[in-house]
């Protein structure tokens, strides 16, 4: 999958790792869902020390980096949106 981040750097998942790619995908997920930027970071934090199916700590690439600060700009945006449509 090729993600392109809001200034425009495109970035192909196939150069992560496998133990990035898992973590990812449960990031785009939460990024749907999670509450806060907070909350997201916790789960990143925790994902990346647990890492694919408990093996251990897995170190942060440049790209996987990238795109996990993409995903936070996104989830800022979509919670901004959230707030105003409630008032």
């Amino acid at each position: 999958m090729i993600i392109t981040t809001d200034n425009g750097k495109k970035i192909d998942t196939v150069g992560l790792s496998s133990e990035e790619r898992h973590i990812l995908q449960k990031l785009f997920a939460w990024k749907t869902v999670a509450d806060s930027l907070t909350q997201f970071r916790k789960i990143k934090d925790r994902a990346m020390k647990m890492g694919w199916n408990n093996s251990g700590p897995v170190p942060e690439s440049r790209n996987l980096k990238i795109v996990i600060q993409h995903l936070e700009k996104e989830l800022i945006l979509r919670l901004k949106k959230e707030k105003q449509n409630t008032t």
